[in-house]
Formats: structure tokens, sequence, C-alpha cells
């Protein structure tokens, strides 16, 4: 069983690559803690949702690096490759994570704007004279 379990988290354009290590629960981000690299308590509390679902507060030390998107779709692209680490270290997790819906790719992406549309699907405004 290797130590150091390894996953891709993806979230809209953001990408999270997870190193998952035994350890006492420090959280790295972009060579940051989490409370520095995530400003907002909701994006810390997403980040670590799958070790509040498991129970393994702190069992692992994280570090990961998050580039593209916004910071809550990097807090979700996180939630995402973590969960996926867990799933390597333990593959009975997958039930509860998938339940949770912590497995499943979020793909919903922005639509690219159409010609003579003023944004995807937006029409321009009708003149009646």
């Amino acid at each position: 069983m290797p130590e150091t379990f390894y996953a891709t988290g993806k979230r809209k354009t953001a990408v999270a690559r997870v190193w998952l290590e035994p350890g006492e629960g420090r959280f790295i981000i972009n060579e940051r803690a989490l409370q520095e690299y995530f400003g907002r308590d909701t994006s810390q509390r997403i980040a670590l949702q799958p070790f509040e679902l498991i129970g393994m507060h702190n069992q692992f030390n994280v570090k990961a690096t998050v580039c593209g998107g916004g910071v809550s779709s990097q807090a979700e692209a996180l939630r995402h490759g973590v969960s996926r680490a867990l799933l390597q270290y333990n593959p009975d997790l997958k039930d509860v994570l998938k339940k949770a819906g912590f497995l499943t790719r979020d793909s919903r992406v922005k639509e690219r704007k159409k010609y003579g549309r003023h944004g995807a699907r937006r029409r321009p405004q009708y003149s009646k004279r």
C-alpha cells in the first residue's frame, strides 16, 4: 500500500492536484495554509467536507496545487480531489462519498457566446418601430 495517494479534482475550469499522506492534519494549498489561501469560511468548509463525512479530521496531511477558475470553484475541485484520493486510501469509502456527491465531477461550464446574440442566448432588444 503506497504511503502517498494522488488524485485530480475538477470543477468548471478549476483543476486541483491533491497529494494525501498520513499525518497530523496539515492542509497546504499552493504553498500556503488552508486559512490563508481560502479567506472565506465557506470555502474552507467545502474543502474539509470529505474528512468530516468519514470522521478522519486530523489523520492526513494534504498538499495540493490548484489553478484556474474562481475561489469557490477551486474549493469544490479540491473537495473532488481529496475525495478521490481518499478512495485510493480505502476503497470501502466509495458508498459514503458517492452518496454525498463528492465523487461526481460537476461538469457544468459557461456556455460560449454566439454571434448575433448579446451572450450565449440573450437576443437583441426588439424594436417595434
